[in-house]
């Protein structure tokens, strides 16, 4: 026999208290045209009030209540309703491990984001240590176009998780970067025959960034990077919500433990890839396909870029 879902048999002015003996106010609801919902009751609205998740087929919200405020979380896909209960007491669990309800609502928001990440194919169990180092490395530069061209332009430019052969994408130009170990020979792996590619009306440029990596008590770790650069998006929500939708593409997930290893940025060196640039062009010869290879740095000092890379990209966004 299907068992009973929490929301069958209960009506739209009906709150049924998740777990009797919980710590705190997480209760089934059933929200405006008969979604399936779930509210963590607070005396209060946040302050700051906290950036919610966006979710396909899923709202999250912030609403008034009898006797304070809710965080509210809804299904507006009534087929998803056994997937949804299970997220839902994850995430009641998640808030019920809090040493109080600041914590819980915390707690419930990140694991509510968690979901979003796997509900999108993420990884649980983590990023590879040279999957760290090139998300470290675009993180970087990233932080760069944030500083040069505003929050907005930056991460609509950061292309590369979402499925674009090149890891930045702006008017005028392109750019790949490339994370390497300091004492790493020297060479740098092109994982498609795309990725250094022209791109008509473009100038393509390759950053190679040198990211030394440590156990260390000390230093900054891959959250540490991570928090950095979303704290220069806070102010733009339009911004932060595609920053979000970004990073967890990658297959950044803020509950996976990155905290022993830490990363240190080291010198980076740019350059234009231009012709006779050291690469495998396109198309290839038919029949060859999923083109994996590496260029020696060595070959590549006659194309080191003269002058500044920001100001090369400047130049194409005041062209357009």
């Amino acid at each position: 026999m299907k068992p009973r879902d929490p929301w069958e048999r209960l009506d739209p002015d009906e709150a049924k208290r998740v777990d009797v003996a919980g710590r705190f106010d997480f209760f089934w609801v059933v929200l405006e045209a008969g979604m399936p919902g779930l509210m963590l009751r607070l005396p209060s609205l946040p302050q700051p009030l906290p950036r919610l998740p966006k979710l396909k087929n899923l709202v999250a919200s912030f609403r008034p209540v009898s006797g304070g405020s809710a965080f509210v979380l809804g299904l507006k896909e009534r087929s998803q309703v056994e997937i949804f209960e299970t997220l839902c007491r994850d995430v009641v669990e998640a808030g019920e491990a809090s040493s109080d309800r600041d914590e819980a609502l915390c707690r419930a928001l990140q694991r509510t984001r968690r979901w979003y990440h796997l509900l999108r194919g993420g990884k649980t169990n983590g990023l590879s240590v040279e999957e760290q180092r090139g998300l470290v490395g675009e993180l970087a530069f990233l932080r760069e176009l944030v500083s040069a061209f505003g929050p907005d332009t930056a991460i609509e430019a950061w292309t590369g998780p979402t499925g674009s052969a090149k890891d930045f994408e702006l008017i005028g130009s392109c750019v790949e970067v490339k994370a390497r170990r300091v004492a790493a020979k020297p060479f740098v792996a092109i994982s498609s025959e795309d990725q250094l590619a022209d791109v008509e009306g473009s100038r393509l440029c390759l950053r190679v960034i040198n990211v030394a990596s440590a156990v260390l008590p000390e230093g900054q770790s891959l959250h540490d990077h991570v928090r950095m650069t979303a704290e220069m998006f806070e102010e733009d929500g339009a911004a932060f919500e595609a920053w979000e939708e970004t990073l967890y593409s990658t297959g950044y997930d803020p509950e996976n433990d990155y905290d022993e290893r830490r990363w240190l940025l080291g010198a980076a060196t740019d350059y234009e890839v231009t012709e006779g640039f050291p690469r495998i062009f396109t198309p290839l010869v038919p029949g060859v396909e999923n083109v994996r290879y590496a260029i020696a740095l060595d070959a590549c000092e006659p194309f080191k870029l003269e002058g500044d890379l920001i100001d090369l990209i400047r130049g194409g966004l005041d062209h357009e």
